[in-house]
């Protein structure tokens, strides 16, 4: 039996139909209340200032005072988003015309409630990647301040989790600092990607009114509109897909550190001591320090490259304009975001935390560790490698240990044991942080101007 129809701003809705076609966007919009009141402010700013004008510049200014009475209403738990309000636009637009009549009636001209979320998206992911950025960055200069205190303590290199030459900490700590580096790349691409304005576009086919969509796009900090109306529609779900790519390769590092940690933990390695504060030990078992942030980082990484994975599959088969599947993105969307930024704050606290153990350190440099070492002390002699390769092997159960820190000393070749660019690796992590500061601060600086209170503070 289906519920009693229920009356929204677009009509009666059977309650059933209603219920399943809202999702879980009553609780997720509230996530998006800042963004939609933010591109609403613009909007209405857009329409008293378009040829002929929808509103006047005081009617404008009083909707963004408005807008900004629903954040801070917002802010302090006062805002809720109802089952007849389907969404986050419609539950603003219903404050408003509490609060205005039928000026807030007018906001919604020339707009479509697909421009809206796509809208709402991209400063939501503006923000939240600039965050990621910055919160990489400050990773990988935890594991270079690793690297840098231990550049030349030594650490057993292996291959298929098997002893296989000398290493150092330091190596280790900058292998992952640099990893993150590069997906900083990748995630700065989908940022830029992010960065362009889709309001305007209505529901994919523009409107006969003379939007100005450069001007939105200024007042909402974007780098620049996109230009197809139609594809400002399309890349709803792709832009998802592709921010969710960035952010699974940058689990992907996560995780691998995670896993070494978890090994490196383990009494029967004892590299690494685990800070016991980030345990949360065992209900039976009084010993217990377990590894479990680290376990669910790797765990997390698995699900941040589903989330990447599903974006991608629910866009697929879509035909031209909008439709309603990309809705079931929203969430992973969300909380692909939320998982990595929680993901890389947990690994700094981490990486800051761990005490390597010298001792059990060098005891793991048996003497097959330098058997390759050895095989090159004959080539440097005239030894063809393949021949020297053969003695060595021959004579594996004869070797003796080298000295762990004269081997490493050897090896002065650029991004060596004993020639690691931890400087550069260092400045490159300085850079993105600057990256990401800027931008934030020139986002705040047109919201700021858009809404005529300090954001985002707003006061």
């Amino acid at each position: 039996m289906s519920m009693a129809a229920r009356r929204t701003i677009v009509g009666r809705i059977d309650g059933e139909i209603l219920k399943f076609t809202a999702g879980d966007d009553i609780k997720l919009d509230l996530e998006l209340v800042e963004a939609d009141c933010i591109g609403s402010a613009a909007h209405a700013t857009m329409l008293s200032r378009m040829k002929p004008p929808v509103l006047t510049p005081a009617e404008a200014r009083r909707i963004v005072a408005a807008l900004v009475s629903v954040m801070k209403a917002h802010r302090a738990g006062r805002f809720r988003i109802r089952l007849e309000d389907q969404d986050v636009h419609l539950a603003v637009e219903l404050r408003l015309t509490a609060m205005l009549g039928d000026l807030g009636r007018r906001l919604h001209t020339g707009r479509s409630r697909n421009d809206q979320v796509a809208t709402d998206l991209r400063l939501y992911g503006k923000a939240e990647l600039l965050g990621v950025i910055e919160e990489a960055s400050l990773l990988a200069e935890s594991l270079l301040d690793m690297a840098a205190r231990h550049l030349k303590t030594p650490m057993a290199g292996r291959t298929h989790l098997q002893p296989a030459m000398p290493a150092t900490v330091g190596l280790w700590a900058s292998a992952y600092a640099e990893s993150l580096l590069d997906d900083l790349e990748v995630v700065a691409a989908a940022y830029r990607l992010n960065d362009r304005n889709v309001l305007g576009s209505a529901a994919g086919y523009g409107v006969p009114l003379a939007v100005d969509r450069v001007l939105t796009c200024r007042l909402l900090g974007f780098e620049r509109p996109v230009r197809n109306v139609l594809h400002a529609c399309h890349t709803r779900g792709k832009n998802e897909s592709v921010i969710l790519a960035a952010l699974a390769q940058l689990m992907l590092t996560l995780s691998r550190l995670a896993e070494d940690i978890i090994i490196f933990v383990m009494p029967e390695f004892g590299y690494f001591e685990y800070p016991k504060e980030y345990g949360t030990g065992s209900s039976i078992m009084p010993q217990k320090v377990n590894p479990d942030a680290a376990e669910l980082v790797r765990a997390k990484a698995a699900v941040v490259a589903q989330q990447a994975a599903m974006a991608c599959e629910i866009t697929r088969g879509l035909p031209a304009g909008y439709n309603r599947d990309l809705q079931e993105i929203k969430k992973p969307f969300m909380e692909g975001l939320a998982s990595t930024r929680a993901s890389l704050r947990v690994m700094t606290r981490l990486v800051r935390g761990l005490k390597p153990n010298e001792t059990a350190l060098r005891a793991g440099f048996g003497a097959g560790v330098f058997a390759t070492d050895m095989a090159l002390r004959l080539v440097s002699q005239g030894v063809p490698f393949r021949e020297a390769y053969r003695r060595v092997k021959e004579r594996l159960p004869e070797l003796k240990a080298m000295d762990p820190d004269e081997a490493i000393a050897m090896r002065t070749h650029l991004g060596g044991p004993a020639r690691l660019d931890i400087g550069g690796m260092r400045a490159s992590a300085g850079e993105w942080k600057k990256f990401a500061r800027t931008r934030l601060e020139r986002y705040h600086a047109a919201v700021s101007n858009l809404l005529g209170v300090k954001y985002p503070q707003l006061e």
